[in-house]
């Protein structure tokens, strides 16, 4: 999984409300909060932090930037028929390395918007 840093002045109490849990190749589980979803030629990503750093704190993430990953989402349906919402990394470095730069341009839009209240 390839992370990118984001510069972003703090985040506010409240942002990252969705929070979900995968589990990594060694079989660890690691939490992540949901920052935004965005959509890129017709197919929905989301861009997620590790929420697992509890020592990190918001001047830590003022300083060095904030670990983001973009994954793609695809509505699946479990044996209930409840519909389902399934995280998958992207495998195309291109792919990647565009949609970072679109989710580094929203996080940037949006801190700039924040900004202007």
């Amino acid at each position: 999984m390839n992370e990118e840093l984001f510069e972003q002045d703090g985040l506010e109490e409240g942002v990252m409300e969705d929070v979900i849990e995968m589990t990594d190749e060694e079989g660890n589980t690691i939490l992540f909060s949901i920052i935004d979803y965005f959509f890129y030629n017709g197919e929905e990503y989301a861009i997620l932090t590790d929420s697992n750093d509890e020592d990190a704190t918001e001047a830590d993430a003022e300083d060095e930037g904030i670990a983001c990953y973009v994954m793609k989402i695809v509505a699946t349906t479990d044996e209930s028929g409840e519909e389902l919402e399934e995280f998958v990394p992207v495998e195309d470095q291109a792919l990647e390395a565009k949609l970072m730069e679109i989710a580094s341009m929203k996080l940037n839009s949006d801190e700039e918007a924040d900004d202007e209240d």
